[in-house]
Order: structure tokens, then C-alpha cells, then sequence
């Protein structure tokens, strides 16, 4: 049955940040680009948005980033050499993972003034119409549906606006943004409350936003106005509570039930590349035997 919602058909990824908890290695190549197992950290991501369905990838970008739009492009040399050479299956690979023409649209974020203002960057590309927001760093690993297929399922049912989330220890609660559910145990279940890193104590909950977003774009006119929140910065978190302020746009938490690995840290990053490795039957037991070796 078709949905009566508008189709999220648009993806927003912000890869404008300076990777400054990964220097040096992040010096002359952007953190979306470390690769966890064999692909860029941001190519996981942009997998999960093809698997949900999303036709065209938007990438807040800023300086040194040419690299990220060069990954997303054909490299006619690499793949005549491959081709020369027999080796199809490498050639394949990198061909299943090439956008198509049109797909993919590379914007500027010049000044690093927050979330909120790299998600306003995009408002030309995204148009007038609902769109998904995935933060690179976040890696959402599951063996289920991805993260943001579940979503989009949620929005097809719902509309309105929708935030991943997933429990976090209440001892961390001060350290995300967490969000106040009708239901915590639903599902999908209707938000009444959004902090920004609450104090100590004063969580509605324990459910933390993840970094997986499907937003109206009435959003923009929130963003527009540049306030500055928490840090100085354009807080995407404030637009959103000033947008389910205003009445008539619900926001919804689903809740994510794998592990989530924050790529932006050493040790998520570690952590996820073991993980993910793990998860492969060509990788799994060689890595066992190496990692009981090294503990």
C-alpha cells in the first residue's frame, strides 16, 4: 500500500568536521575517510541510506573534503586497470558501490558553527520536501533491518518528524541529547520532551538521539534564524523543539536495538573495526586466533 506521506527520497550527511581527536592521522585526510575494515567510514553510511531506499546522497562538506566527493566518484584509471588486469570481482565491487549520475550533491559548510547550521547548508538541495539525516560518525551495526529502514517504515505509517534513539547508562544521560517518550518500551513512540545534554539528574529519561533524523523541512525556517545554543553553536537539537512547539509537527523516537559505535572517538573507532570484522566469515576466525594471542 503506498504511503500517504511524502516519500523520503533525500539524505543529508555532514562531513564538514576537522577530526581534531584524530590528528594526525586526520591532517591531510578527513575522518569520514578512515576506513573501518576495508570501507571509508562514511561509505557504511551511505550504505545504510541506499539499503532504506534513499535516491539522492547530500554531503556538507568543508576544506580539505575533495577527497570524500573523489569517493564517490568513477575513477576511470583504477577501474581500466582492473578491468586489464581480470580482476572483476574488485572492479564489481567498486562499481555496485558507485552512485549514479545525479545522485549525489556536494555543498559547503564554510564556518564550523554546529550541526544545526551544517543541516540549514543543505536547504537548497533538499527543496521543500521531508529528508533523512544521518551523522558519519555513528555507526548503527546490526544483523536486523538497518537503522534508518525501520524509520523511514515508521514515517510511511506516522509522518512527521522522527529521531533514533537508544538507551544509554543514567550516570550519561549529561552527555547527549535525550528525548522524553509516552512509551519508553514502544518501538515508535510520540516525544514530549527534547533536552540538549541535560543536567545531571534532570534527564526525562534515558533515551539518547543517535544520530539517525528524518525531518520536515519547515525545519529550515528554525535554522534559519542562526540562534546560538550550548557551545555558541547552532543547536540542530533547539530547531527541533521549536519545531514540535509549534503544533502541528510531531516528533516520534524508534528505537534502535543494535550496537551503536561512535567513529568520532578512538575507541568507538577500534571498536567498531573489530566488530565489524567479526561479523565477516572471511575475517572472523583469523582475527579470533589473532586477538586471543594478543590478550
Amino acid at each position: 500500500m503506498t504511503s500517504p506521506h511524502r516519500k523520503i527520497r533525500k539524505a543529508v550527511f555532514p562531513v564538514a568536521g576537522l577530526g581534531t581527536r584524530f590528528l594526525p592521522a586526520t591532517k591531510a585526510m578527513p575522518k569520514e575517510m578512515l576506513t573501518v575494515v576495508d570501507r571509508p567510514v562514511i561509505q557504511h553510511v551511505v550504505d545504510e541510506a541506499r539499503a532504506a531506499g534513499i535516491e539522492h546522497f547530500i554531503f556538507i562538506t568543508g576544506r580539505n573534503k575533495g577527497v570524500i566527493e573523489d569517493h564517490f566518484d568513477s575513477q576511470f584509471e583504477l577501474e581500466r586497470t582492473l578491468s586489464e588486469r581480470g580482476k572483476k570481482g574488485e572492479l564489481d565491487l567498486l562499481m555496485r558501490d558507485l552512485p549514479a549520475p545525479g545522485q549525489t550533491s556536494f555543498t559547503r559548510q564554510q564556518a564550523p558553527l554546529g550541526l544545526g547550521h551544517a543541516v540549514w547548508c543543505a536547504r537548497e538541495l533538499v527543496g521543500n520536501e521531508p529528508f533523512a539525516l544521518l551523522l558519519p560518525d555513528m555507526l548503527h551495526h546490526t544483523t536486523k533491518r538497518p537503522c534508518l529502514a525501520d524509520m523511514i517504515e515508521a514515517y510511511n505509517q506516522n509522518g512527521g518528524n522522527h529521531v533514533a534513539v537508544s538507551p544509554v547508562p543514567d550516570d550519561q544521560t549529561h552527555m547527549y541529547g535525550i528525548v522524553g517518550v509516552n512509551d519508553p518500551a514502544a518501538q515508535v513512540s510520540t516525544i514530549n520532551k527534547m533536552i540538549e545534554k541535560p543536567a545531571r539528574g534532570t534527564a526525562p529519561s534515558n533515551l539518547h538521539i543517535t544520530g539517525r533524523y528524518i525531518l520536515q523541512p519547515e525545519i529550515f525556517a528554525h535554522l534559519a534564524r542562526q540562534e546560538r545554543g550550548q557551545g555558541g553553536e547552532i543547536q540542530l537539537t533547539d530547531a527541533m523543539i521549536k519545531l514540535a512547539d509549534d503544533g502541528n509537527q510531531p516528533f516520534f523516537a524508534v528505537r534502535f536495538d543494535g550496537t551503536i559505535y561512535d567513529c568520532g572517538s578512538k575507541i568507538g573507532f577500534l571498536t567498531a573495526n573489530i566488530a565489524y570484522a567479526l561479523a565477516r566469515d572471511d575475517l572472523a576466525p583469523a582475527l579470533k586466533a589473532e586477538l586471543k594471542k594478543l590478550i
